[in-house]
């Protein structure tokens, strides 16, 4: 089968490569992948700004159906429509995952970087790992359940939003596009933030639910969180979902004393930041760091409610052999979210 690699360390060293179909395991399920989308970290793996182990298959946003399952798994599994967790491996016994918190394993590996994802037709994971999509989503739609998955741990399982709140979000990226529906159904009031080569998704933030977008490249966003805040005071909790330096530092400015900054895009390397404002305004700051099974819990019951859409954030799709296009294309932050699907 034809699979999208990242064969050595260093900048590049992706290639499409023709591999052997895998087999499940004990306790593991062969998925046939129906779509996979790009994400910032494989792009990140391509430029040697993330840690992966290579030769290996990338790709950890995946659907697809259940084709094969290994010893001592339910066989009523097979068929069923999935999107899968991304965690192929943690230790177990360390603090984090007898606390449940196994995205901070210090021994996790992870599908599309650890182990073999899905750029590619067949993917073989941890049975326990799956979840059945709604019967309203479609592949390409489930495909998206992962960052939604991120992003409900990053604004709901921190309790970083409640109603009533101002929310400042930079980035109308996928990650921010969702960010943005996950506080709305919070009761928040949001801006949503980008700059010029942004109008296409400002627009989408707005057909979303944003109740105001601003290009901050010519718009001072400043004075609308002045008008709208109590007493101008400032908004009550701002997002940065870009990973852009520039954008974590208007953040500071537009978040309230006693606000909270909340971390949910990935810097592609060290950015200066006024930290002094922390204490100046007594900022609560958070992060977040992928996800846990609580929150594809909760991402697919928004999913299955409609309440958060993921469909419209679709906007191409290429087969494993176009990879390099696709790449191209989210790297030029063409359109928003880009998908891969198989081939034989």
């Amino acid at each position: 089968m034809k699979a999208v690699m990242k064969v050595a360390p260093g900048v590049g060293n992706i290639e499409l490569r023709d591999i052997a179909v895998p087999s499940p395991a004990a306790g593991q399920v062969k998925i046939r992948v129906e779509a996979a989308g790009i994400c910032g970290t494989d792009i990140h793996i391509y430029k040697d700004e993330f840690k992966s182990r290579p030769p290996v298959v990338l790709g950890h946003e995946v659907s697809g159906r259940i084709v094969e399952v290994g010893e001592g798994v339910d066989s009523n599994l097979l068929d069923k429509r999935v999107t899968t967790e991304t965690y192929y491996q943690t230790c177990g016994t360390c603090m984090y995952c007898r606390r449940g918190e196994t995205n901070l394993c210090l021994n996790r590996l992870s599908i599309g970087s650890g182990v073999n994802g899905g750029f590619t037709s067949y993917l073989v994971v941890p049975a326990k790992n799956i979840h059945e999509l709604p019967e309203n989503v479609d592949f390409q739609a489930g495909a998206l359940t992962e960052p939604l998955a991120c992003v409900v741990h990053g604004v709901l399982n921190n309790a970083t939003v409640n109603p009533g709140d101002v929310a400042v979000i930079a980035g109308p990226g996928a990650i921010g596009l969702l960010t943005l529906q996950v506080v709305k159904a919070a009761g928040a009031t949001v801006i949503m933030l980008g700059t010029n080569v942004d109008s296409e998704r400002l627009a989408l933030a707005k057909d979303l639910g944003a109740d105001y977008t601003i290009n901050v490249q010519s718009d001072d966003p400043g004075k609308l969180v002045a008008d709208i805040t109590q007493e101008g005071l400032g908004a009550d909790v701002v997002y940065e979902c870009s990973g852009a330096g520039p954008a974590a530092a208007q953040l500071l400015t537009l978040v309230r004393r006693r606000g909270r900054y909340v971390q949910i895009g990935l810097f592609s390397q060290a950015i200066s930041w006024d930290l002094n404002q922390l204490c100046y305004k007594e900022l609560i700051a958070t992060g977040s760091n992928a996800s846990v099974p609580s929150s594809w819990d909760k991402a697919l019951k928004l999913l299955a409610a409609g309440t958060v859409q993921t469909a419209p954030l679709i906007t191409h799709a290429y087969d494993v052999t176009q990879w390099e296009q696709a790449f191209a294309t989210f790297d030029a932050k063409s359109g928003v979210k880009t998908l891969l699907t198989p081939v034989e």
